[in-house]
């Protein structure tokens, strides 16, 4: 992502607020998308993420202006490439790529964050665990990427072009937003691949794949 602003996007379900010398907590209940043993994708668990920011953010997703004093958001993100993640083959139309799958809060935060190189056909997906106003920013992330902001049928509503280095975060014009692809700037448009376009998963539509219902 580049990242998520709000693990860094503001995913959550509940959320709670308290102040304290300053410095305010930030509660999130929030559904989080966890890869079980011999489960596959097909669970989703909750968990409660108690997050102290003034203003938050999460992987590769933050305002930048919204530091308490008290607190660096930079201290909480990676300072390293996450390792290769588990792959998994999907179509956009008939277009093939193979991807990297981005589901846990540690994972979306780190996102493409201290990539170097990405192949043609290749790319990040995020599982967001709520339709929602996707926000991804560029910090720490030296390759220009496109993202595809997909709604939970499976259809491409935004593509963007995010530029390396940026943390202004790009937030999605809609809060139908249930999963963000991520691959090398420019791949949507010479691959012509534009909002409207199905994605599916070699394990069938991506609401069933990763959440194991449509």
């Amino acid at each position: 992502m580049s990242c998520r602003v709000g693990t860094c996007s503001g995913v959550e379900t509940e959320r709670g607020f308290r102040q304290s010398g300053g410095v305010t907590e930030i509660w999130i209940k929030r559904g989080v998308a966890q890869r079980e043993k011999g489960d596959g994708f097909g669970k989703v668990v909750m968990a409660v993420l108690l997050v102290a920011l003034a203003g938050w953010f999460a992987g590769c997703e933050k305002p930048a202006n919204q530091r308490p004093e008290a607190f660096s958001v930079d201290a909480l993100l990676p300072k390293e490439a996450q390792p290769t993640l588990q792959t998994m083959k999907i179509w956009l139309g008939p277009e093939e790529m193979v991807v990297e799958l981005a589901v846990t809060p540690e994972q979306e935060r780190a996102g493409m964050m201290f990539r170097t190189n990405l192949a043609e056909n290749a790319g990040m997906l995020f599982a967001l665990p709520v339709a929602q106003r996707a926000s991804f920013w560029m910090k720490n992330c030296p390759l220009p990427l496109s993202a595809a902001y997909i709604d939970p049928e499976g259809i491409i509503q935004e593509i963007h072009n995010l530029e390396p280095f940026n943390t202004n975060a790009v937030e999605a014009a809609t809060s139908n937003i249930r999963f963000v692809l991520e691959t090398s700037q420019g791949w949507f448009q010479r691959h012509h691949i534009g909002p409207g376009t199905a994605v599916r998963t070699e394990r069938g539509p991506l609401l069933e794949t990763f959440f194991g219902r449509r």
